[in-house]
């Protein structure tokens, strides 16, 4: 596997559970979105979201979401922003049975926001890389052109951002005052 998602064999997935069973799956589900082709990454993002994204999060969801983050700052990865916005609808889930699973999913997301800064920071040498010496594309409904995905990639760290940063949640603790 080299080394992005390496670690992954750390996890004893067998042991977690997702929506519909065993996470036993999820390694091959994290390799298909890391090194897939467009169709099957897409395909292993949407199967990875049904899994441990949806209401409920699971005791897979906290393990997995480490390696969503390293997926995210992988350049190679076709659909960072897509693997965002997974992280988003995480932090946006929960399991009113087993909060310490919602406390440690959203942990696990709101830990990596350092690369949703850098993602987001990096947007704008990537626009211009996007758009070697031509007029702008004209964007899509939503305004981003699916010509740029550095666009799309911006945007959803910077929706994540400010959805770590405004989090709050029965599940966990409510953050510290910030100083006066």
């Amino acid at each position: 596997m080299g080394t992005v998602l390496g670690a992954m064999r750390n996890v004893r997935w067998h042991e977690l559970q997702h929506a519909y069973g065993s996470a036993s799956q999820v390694p091959g589900v994290l390799s298909r979105i890391a090194w897939g082709d467009a169709p099957s990454s897409g395909e292993a993002l949407t199967d990875l979201e049904r899994w441990i994204g949806t209401p409920p999060v699971f005791d897979s969801t906290a393990a997995t979401v480490p390696f969503l983050w390293e997926l995210a700052a992988t350049d190679t990865v076709r659909d960072r922003a897509g693997v965002l916005d997974l992280l988003a609808t995480i932090l946006a889930a929960g399991n009113p049975q087993h909060p310490a699973w919602t406390r440690a999913a959203h942990q696990a997301v709101a830990e990596g926001r350092g690369t949703a800064v850098r993602l987001a920071a990096a947007v704008p040498e990537a626009r211009e890389a996007d758009r070697p010496g031509g007029p702008p594309d004209t964007p899509e409904p939503g305004g981003l052109s699916p010509a740029h995905p550095a666009q799309a990639l911006g945007a959803a760290a910077t929706r994540l951002l400010t959805a770590i940063d405004g989090h709050m949640c029965p599940a966990c603790p409510a953050p510290p005052p910030a100083p006066a």
